[in-house]
């Protein structure tokens, strides 16, 4: 094995190799281990059509983070891996494959023959996205990983499917329904996207049977009038109280129509009367139950018209609607037509305007089942971070309707419902009947619908578990404790988790809700295949290594927000890691053979009192510690970009900018204990930062820690890797006061003496004299710290003085609290050079005032040009002036130097 690293940063050197290294080892393994509290996430499973992208790089790198960090403390900590089936996505898919490959429509192959290409399918493309998962440095179970459609889910599915039905709660029933004219099945309500659209509102009257004025009804839909039942008005809207009970014709087809009184309608909105479709609207299908109105349909399931349309009959929807307009606009029956905003749904798949559609589906009742669900997060047993999504939660659940679970799909779990094709007998069971428990007939058909995917994943925290057995890992490892969603799932799938948890095992699923926002490209927008503007994680990772892409998202997001992908971040996080790996480099070069642990310097027993640390080894062993303290109590609260934070400030700014800096003459000097202890201090703090660093840049922190000097392979971890190392923990005896106050104001110092040579543009190279002013306890800290002074700032004598009258008549100086820092101007200038510096600069701005004096003058330019115009260039005016009297001030003060 070399010595060092590798003198340049290139992570695709070792990535791989330690991503094979962890998993061929079993670090990611999760034992059941009674002396070890267990800490459970189980991932939210991706869809076997999709591939890795920036959400998904996002919500796995939160959970990488939150479960290393529990490892690392001792948990046995298991993340769970899997993917989903997504019956709508991937029947597309084979659909579209068989049909290029093919030329053959599923229906042309039969069900079996198609659910076996499906199956080669997820065989094909289903690992391919874990794969993926692996190139982020995701460190999943793999021993453990599921699909929501392999035995053990599809016996939870159907168990959970016979409980409910026979509790009542799964009925069978002709209601309303979401449905995909293009893919063919009903939707659930979180199936549906909603987005607003440019729009008209059509205003029609319907006259009265009786020959009277009639009504004039508002719509965005006209073509579904032919399914009209009635007209409903507000029982208490004076306009029309005259009118209710009476009928009304429908425009052109001569359908007599009833005016009905009910609270739906808003009085203020539109005419106040609203059309009544119970077929072909959720609302008016409500409007329909109270007053018994029948349901008469006019739209087909392939979106076209059927017979009630009359001669629009086999019309498509959007055809027939500008026909029927046209033709009720001549007629007469047109009253006018507004642009509008309209809320419009489309299906997640493939956008098509979804129709509400009567059928005959599974639905679940949801009343029941939601209040549990809603309890729990009433009285904490159930936690949103950050706790605002728990009013989104609340909402839907609490406004939530039955749940279409029905899909007219092949691909997914069939419900386990079975008919008698003799006595049409129906039976609901886990198992395939093997004969009618009515009749006897063996005669038996499977119903021919699947679940909603949903329906599935629902079951996911505890089915992936070996529920319902009661396995061990159930019994050890459920319920989990954190779960990793992003915002816009929160009703698809959160809702569905806890109230089906909540039913079926009795407890809720998780103990939080962590919910992220999602990545926006760097002007905000949203990413998407029709902007062109989706970044591809593994692209990022081939560029800059999966490390910067982790560290870079983790430090750029917080609870609920959404980020934005910026090139600069990235950049930054790629110079973070290469600046780690430069600092380890160096510690590490200078190490010697000493005993890997340095056990006579740092025993259990005595800890390092007995070792003679200097001020600046006390400063960074207890900045460390205190980082320790912060970091953890960050994560504890799940600010985990607070916590990345803090970690790269102690590595960056204080350990390689300051402690590094510090030591580098101790590592090259004569004194071979105060060299020893240097390098132990170096390596000791190198090793609690790489710890604090490993959940959020794992891949450069175990190739880091492979070439520290290591302590004795511990029994849990036998190849001494990182990722199986305790968490640091907060060490009382590191706690340096007095030794961090001196150091941070020798600092302090160092940072003001450098920004007075920078000003006056003295050469970092140029040796100065420093006259320092200070009294007390700040006098005695600050002369604590002259030899760092003196070491980083190049400064080769320092005066301490206590009065003020003992400072030289001509200094540049910077005030720290109580310290005055003084450098005389003969050390900070070459007054030949800055002679002509100045006189170059008195004549350039003497040109810009002259400029802006002649343009305030001109009486064209200020009578034409705008008031704030003016006022600029007034303002430039006061400026320039300020800074010319300045160099005035300074030539003259060169000038007797020369």
């Amino acid at each position: 094995m070399e010595k060092n690293l590798a003198k340049n940063y290139n992570p695709k050197d070792f990535e791989d190799r330690i991503y094979a290294q962890w998993e061929s080892k079993g670090a990611f393994r999760a034992e059941i281990d009674p002396d070890k509290k267990p800490f459970t996430i189980v991932m939210p499973p991706p869809n076997i059509t999709g591939q890795l992208h920036m959400g998904h790089a996002l919500d796995q790198t939160l959970q990488d983070v939150l479960t290393r960090w529990k490892r690392m403390q001792g948990f046995s900590a298991l993340w769970l891996p899997g993917s989903d089936h997504a019956s709508i996505a991937t029947e597309v898919k084979v659909v579209e494959k068989i049909r290029n490959d093919e030329g053959l429509e599923k229906e042309d192959l039969g069900r079996e023959e198609f659910l076996k290409r499906a199956w080669q399918w997820k065989e094909v493309y289903g690992g391919r996205i874990t794969e993926q998962c692996r190139k982020l440095g995701d460190s999943c179970d793999w021993s453990r990983e599921r699909f929501t459609m392999d035995e053990g889910c599809n016996k939870a599915v159907n168990e959970m499917f016979v409980r409910l039905y026979n509790k009542g709660l799964i009925y069978r029933g002709n209601r309303l329904i979401n449905w995909c004219p293009e893919c063919g099945t009903s939707l659930s309500d979180a199936e549906v996207e909603h987005e607003d659209k440019n729009g008209k509102y059509w205003y029609f009257r319907y006259p009265a049977v009786d020959g009277g004025e009639g009504i004039v009804v508002a719509t965005s839909r006209p073509e579904t009038m032919f399914a009209d039942e009635a007209i409903a008005v507000h029982p208490e809207d004076e306009r029309y109280k005259e009118l209710i009970g009476k009928k009304v014709l429908l425009p052109l087809v001569g359908k007599e129509i009833p005016i009905i009184a009910d609270t739906y309608p808003d009085p203020e909105k539109g005419t106040g009367a609203v059309k009544i479709t119970p077929a072909h609207d959720p609302n008016d299908f409500e409007v329909g139950e109270r007053h018994s109105l029948a349901r008469t349909s006019c739209i087909n399931l392939d979106a076209t018209m059927n017979e009630l349309a009359g001669k629009y009959n086999g019309m498509d929807r959007f055809e027939c609607r500008k026909a029927w307009v046209t033709d009720l606009e001549a007629a007469g029956y047109l009253v006018k037509t507004e642009e509008k905003v309209i809320p419009s749904g489309g299906c997640y798949r493939c956008n098509t305007v979804i129709e509400p559609m009567l059928s005959d589906q599974w639905f679940v009742k949801m009343e029941g089942l939601a209040k549990p669900a809603i309890e729990a997060a009433k009285n904490g047993t159930l936690e949103h971070v950050p706790d605002r999504f728990e009013k989104i939660y609340l909402h839907w659940l609490e406004n939530i309707r039955d749940w279409c679970i029905s899909r007219q799909l092949w691909w997914g779990h069939r419900i386990p419902a079975y008919y008698c094709e003799d006595c049409g007998e129906m039976m609901v069971s886990t198992e395939v009947p093997e004969k009618c428990t009515k009749c006897g007939s063996t005669n038996i058909r499977q119903d021919e619908d699947v679940l909603d995917t949903w329906f599935s994943s629902g079951l996911w925290p505890f089915s992936t578990l070996g529920w319902p057995e009661q396995t061990e890992d159930l019994k050890y490892f459920y319920p989990t404790d954190v779960l990793v969603t992003g915002y816009d799932i929160i009703f698809f799938w959160v809702v569905r988790m806890v109230f089906s948890a909540l039913e079926m095992t009795g407890e809720v699923p998780f103990k939080y809700v962590y919910v992220h926002g999602l990545v926006r490209d760097a002007e905000g927008r949203k990413m998407s295949k029709s902007l062109g503007n989706g970044i591809d994680p593994l692209e990022v990772i081939d560029q800059v290594g999966a490390d910067a892409l982790r560290f870079m998202l983790m430090t750029g997001i917080s609870p609920g927000n959404d980020m934005r992908f910026k090139e600069d971040k990235l950049e930054a996080s790629r110079n973070f890691a290469n600046k780690l790996w430069n600092a380890s480099r160096f510690v590490i070069m200078n190490l010697q053979d000493e005993d890997g642990n340095f056990k006579e310097m740092a025993s259990e027993e005595t800890g390092m009192d007995h070792i003679v640390l200097r001020d600046e080894d006390k400063w960074i062993l207890s900045r460390v510690n205190d980082a320790v303290q912060y970091v953890t109590s960050s994560m504890d609260k799940f600010d985990l970009a607070l916590a990345g934070q803090r970690v790269y400030e102690v590595i960056w700014n204080e350990y390689c900018d300051w402690y590094i800096e510090l030591v580098k003459g101790r590592l090259y000097g004569e004194d071979e204990e105060d060299k020893k202890v240097a390098r132990f201090v170096l390596v000791r703090a190198l090793k609690d930062m790489l710890k604090l660093l490993h959940p959020f840049m794992p891949f450069i922190t175990e190739e880091i820690w492979g070439f520290l000097p290591k302590n004795a392979p511990a029994k849990d971890n036998p190849d001494n890797f990182l990722i199986k190392e305790s968490w640091p923990v907060v060490d009382a005896k590191l706690t340096y006061d007095v030794e961090v106050k001196k150091l941070e104001m020798a600092m302090e110092a160092i940072r003001n003496i450098r920004n007075i040579r920078a000003e006056a543009e003295a050469a970092p190279s140029r040796k100065l004299r420093a006259v320092i002013l200070s009294t007390g306890k700040d006098l005695e800290y600050i002369k604590a710290g002259e030899r760092y002074i003196k070491s980083l700032a190049n400064i080769t004598e320092i005066s301490f003085i206590e009065d003020k009258a003992q400072v030289p008549e001509e200094v540049m100086s910077a005030v720290m609290g109580g310290v005055e820092i003084f450098i005389p101007l003969d050390d900070l200038l070459d007054y030949k050079a800055e002679l002509e510096r100045l006189t170059k600069e008195k004549a350039r701005l003497e040109g810009e005032v002259k400029r802006v004096v002649g343009k305030l003058s001109n009486q064209g330019f200020v009578a034409k040009a705008p008031e704030k115009v003016i006022n600029e260039e007034k303002e430039k005016q006061a400026k320039y002036e300020d800074m010319l009297a300045k160099v005035i001030a300074r030539l003259e003060l060169v000038e007797k130097k020369l």
